[in-house]
């Protein structure tokens, strides 16, 4: 059984390779949902040159600590946040909606998404 952090390194590869559209996020989520508290704050850096994802899964990580009651690792200090907005939905009427119901951690690295982006009914 691989490890949290094996299992970070290996899907922030796949997030690292995939199309824009084509994350696979949601393995992610769930890897970080379920990860013990101490295995967050120690997960490695991920190896993503695209300042898009790697804020993505940086904002994730921030999120995934934060409700695990434990700072965020190190290296998501580093990770500078994106320069201009990105809204996941382009439409100016949710704009509104988005800024509000982003969590934190994305708003803070100028992502803006629906808050119940990691829900599963």
């Amino acid at each position: 059984m691989e490890t949290t952090a094996v299992a970070f390194t290996r899907l922030t590869g796949a997030v690292a390779a995939a199309g824009r559209m084509a994350f696979p996020l949601a393995e992610l989520n769930d890897l970080l949902t379920a990860a013990p508290a101490d295995e967050i704050a120690a997960l490695p850096p991920p190896a993503i040159d695209d300042s898009y994802r790697l804020n993505y899964v940086t904002a994730m990580v921030e999120l995934a600590a934060h409700r695990a009651g434990v700072a965020p690792p190190v290296w998501s200090a580093s990770v500078k946040p994106l320069a201009v907005p990105v809204f996941i939905e382009p439409s100016l009427l949710l704009r509104a909606h988005l800024l509000t119901a982003s969590p934190p951690p994305f708003r803070r690295r100028n992502i803006f998404i629906d808050s119940s982006i990691g829900d599963r009914v």
